[in-house]
């Protein structure tokens, strides 16, 4: 019954190829995934004509096998020089198989709707390896750009999530997405997403988007099209370059075959001009960052001294403490004696990569804002507790963090990291300053 449950969603979506290409394709698959134990992933990679095996191609990734006839669309829009000489990379969604060749675990859901770098990471560190070992016919060499501007990403439904999410978590390795009816539901944290948009800082993205008003696939998750006007609506607030497209579509490919070009043409519209991030209108990423936004630099140096895992605000009137395996921060205030009192949940964190036990350090700024490193970014929380603005690492995880002065640094992916802010940090071990209250909000 689930073969033909997964098989039915993968005919409405129209996930088959028909149309003849001008270049080679080659069949593969990929066993011995690190991040997948044991799931077998099939896979074809599409070599357009054009490509002469001396200079590195782009890269776009197809999730769902071969759909919206891309390799066809492909060799037109290489022909005529609107898209760059890409090579296709086109993945079917990974199954364990038992020893007699019985599925028993489809690892579709798993891989694309969950919400955070894991997968990006598969189709970059695992599978791009395995695909480019290939040679040609006449014993050329696969060569792809290793530049985050030079790939592309596509799906549907859950597709379409994951070419989202391996472009937010991981805009290092990827830069253009085409999504399409996505799952942005109560799935597996999909939801979530649009909160994260409107608070991150942008990132250097640029996103074709379609739903259609009829797109309720499962009402237990949520409304599709809602969802994706939630998104559209969070990219438009945080000044992305990004291209909606809302008509009246079903949970189905078939406006997605009819836009493709469309889509492919923007988000390769000016290629060699590198992406970059837009404006956005939350009013805290505007306080915290300057108007000349250079974003996070390398840093060459000692590493100045961690800010711990506790804080106590620039009046001392509170301290604040990471509770274990949550996502909250409990808030004490502190007595003329010195004591802790009061103790509350209080500080509520994003966690989108569902790790818990994840605070690097956290440090008030003078404004009594309080600045919180963890993994997935540094969340800077007012006075009450709520998360109102996000900085990024660069890449990877955040591994360690400092706050100095107007000047924050951070370890991710084992390189050091340094920018700037208008706000000041001020340690624990300052002399206690006032403050203006921001009131109950």
């Amino acid at each position: 019954m689930k073969r033909i449950f997964s098989l039915v969603i993968l005919l409405m979506l129209g996930l088959t190829a028909s149309a003849q290409y001008r270049g080679t394709i080659i069949s593969d698959s990929l066993t011995n995934s690190k991040l997948y134990p044991g799931t077998l992933h099939r896979y074809k990679i599409y070599i357009p004509r054009e490509y002469d095996g001396r200079s590195e191609a782009c890269l776009y990734v197809g999730l769902d096998g071969i759909a919206y006839n891309a390799p066809a669309v492909m060799d037109k829009l290489i022909a005529e020089g609107q898209m760059p000489v890409t090579i296709g990379l086109f993945l079917e969604p990974g199954r364990v198989y038992d020893a007699k060749g019985k599925v028993v675990r489809y690892n579709r859901s798993n891989e694309f709707d969950r919400t955070d770098g894991r997968f990006a990471a598969f189709l970059i560190d695992e599978l791009l390896p395995h695909a480019v070992a290939h040679r040609l016919a006449d014993g050329s060499e696969i060569r792809i750009s290793p530049d985050a501007d030079d790939h592309a990403i596509a799906g549907s439904s859950s597709g379409g999530i994951a070419a989202f999410s391996a472009a937010w978590f991981r805009p290092d390795l990827f830069r253009r997405v085409f999504t399409t009816v996505g799952t942005f539901v109560a799935m597996r944290g999909g939801n979530e997403l649009p909160a994260l948009v409107r608070k991150t800082e942008p990132l250097p993205l640029r996103i074709y988007i379609h739903d259609g008003s009829r797109d309720v696939w499962n009402p237990i998750f949520g409304h599709w099209y809602e969802y994706n006007r939630l998104m559209g609506t969070a990219l438009e607030f945080a000044g992305y370059d990004f291209l909606p497209y809302w008509d009246d579509c079903v949970h189905s490919n078939q406006t997605a075959n009819r836009v493709f070009p469309e889509a492919m043409r923007y988000l390769w519209q000016d290629y060699g001009q590198p992406i970059k991030a837009g404006h956005s209108k939350n009013n805290m990423l505007t306080t915290i960052l300057p108007d000349a936004e250079q974003g996070w630099q390398p840093y060459v140096g000692k590493f100045p001294k961690r800010s711990p895992k506790k804080a106590l605000s620039p009046d001392g009137k509170v301290l604040t403490l990471p509770e274990r395996e949550s996502d909250w921060l409990v808030s004490y205030t502190i007595d003329e004696k010195g004591r802790k009192r009061n103790g509350q949940q209080f500080y509520w964190l994003h966690n989108p990569l569902h790790q818990y036990n994840d605070v690097v350090g956290m440090v008030y700024a003078t404004d009594g804002c309080l600045y919180v490193a963890t993994a997935s970014g540094i969340q800077v929380c007012d006075h009450n507790g709520r998360v109102r603005a996000i900085l990024r690492s660069p890449s990877t995880a955040i591994e360690e963090f400092a706050f100095e002065g107007n000047t924050i640094y951070i370890k991710a992916g084992g390189k050091a990291y340094h920018r700037r802010v208008k706000t000041m940090a001020h340690p624990n071990s300052a002399p206690r300053i006032e403050y203006r209250s921001q009131g109950q909000g």
